[in-house]
């Protein structure tokens, strides 16, 4: 007979609850550390049958350590298990590892899918660069908002541009230039790492096999190609294509009970980045791009009948089934057609 273990993990402490027979032999606190926790479940648990933890920041270290040291890791969905944590009359980290002992031993929980620290690091590319962008337009526009108050408008452009609209305006201005100059030098630094992550980013997608086959779609360019590989990792881990869509929020709410019976608003479950993403792309092949496809003659007939924001989310949940079908099958774009 073995044992069922669950995990309440925090940042410095980690909540231990082993059962074994339907009755809890063990519990107790060990720091956040997977190899500790290793040592200490091999004391008190000596044959693990499943050992269980929720999502959360440290979910993806946990579940890899676990497994080198041989431990059945299991990661579940956290919004799955609230609804039996919530049970306990009281909330606290021991009565949380208690829940997920008892949904271990019972079975009653739905698995996670840990994606491998590869894909991960490519994520954190793309998160990284993202976030650095997103600051450099902030400080832009801050720079635009402080030197406005002083009547000193900065004309459209960006880059270098930008710099030097900047410098010539502040020229005779001593008092403003020594406010503003050291915030247009960390400006200028945040660009210069943000370019320089995405050198690195599309050096990687030019070594992808699959990334370079998903670019072939009018819209997709690297940083979008190289989040869905990632997303998805093994097209295998989706037996049809059109489950994609749903997996990443794509796909409209439904409520039925008794007689009423409704659809609603997409669902926005799953990775919000990479829903912003396809919409993005959407929104490229119906206003910008000029390359004819049975996806953009779609959408276009979409947006006659639905109005653009509708049929832009189509064609991105659209977008999600065809590029899994297409990196499921190898075919370029060109030969894909919508069924």
């Amino acid at each position: 007979m073995g044992e069922y273990i669950g995990l309440d993990v925090s940042l410095k402490e980690t909540a231990i609850s082993i059962r074994r027979g339907g009755q809890r032999v063990w519990r107790g606190k060990c720091p956040s550390d997977p190899k500790l926790i290793a040592e200490t479940l091999g004391k008190h648990a000596p044959i693990p049958q499943r050992v269980v933890f929720e999502t959360g920041p440290l979910s993806v270290w946990f579940f890899h350590e676990l497994s080198a040291e041989g431990l059945p890791a299991i990661c579940i969905d956290a919004r799955h298990a609230k609804a039996a944590l919530d049970m306990a009359p009281n909330k606290t980290d021991a009565n949380d590892a208690d829940g997920l002992a008892k949904l271990a031993e019972v079975g009653f929980f739905r698995e996670v899918r840990v994606k491998s620290y590869d894909s991960m690091l490519s994520r954190t590319l793309v998160a990284a660069r993202t976030r650095l962008v997103r600051m450099t337009t902030e400080l832009s526009n801050q720079i635009r908002g402080l030197m406005k108050t002083f009547g000193l408008l900065i004309p459209s452009g960006k880059g270098g541009k930008f710099e030097e609209h900047v410098h010539r305006l502040l020229a005779g201005q001593e008092a403003l230039a020594g406010i503003i100059l050291p915030v247009l030098e960390a400006w200028r630094s945040l660009r210069a790492r943000a370019a320089e992550l995405g050198r690195q980013l599309l050096a990687s997608a030019r070594q992808s096999r699959a990334c370079q086959l998903l670019m072939s779609i009018p819209g997709i360019g690297a940083v979008t190609a190289i989040s869905f590989t990632t997303a998805i990792e093994d097209p295998a881990n989706f037996t049809k294509s059109r489950s994609v869509g749903a997996w990443l929020g794509l796909t409209t709410r439904r409520y039925q009970s008794g007689e009423v019976d409704y659809g609603g608003h997409i669902s926005r479950r799953g990775d919000a980045h990479m829903r912003g993403l396809l919409y993005e792309a959407a929104t490229v092949i119906l206003t910008r791009t000029r390359a004819d496809s049975d996806l953009r003659r779609w959408g276009l007939q979409l947006r006659e009948r639905l109005g653009f924001k509708r049929a832009a989310i189509a064609v991105a949940r659209k977008l999600a089934v065809i590029m899994h079908a297409m990196l499921k099958s190898g075919e370029a774009f060109k030969t894909m057609t919508i069924a």
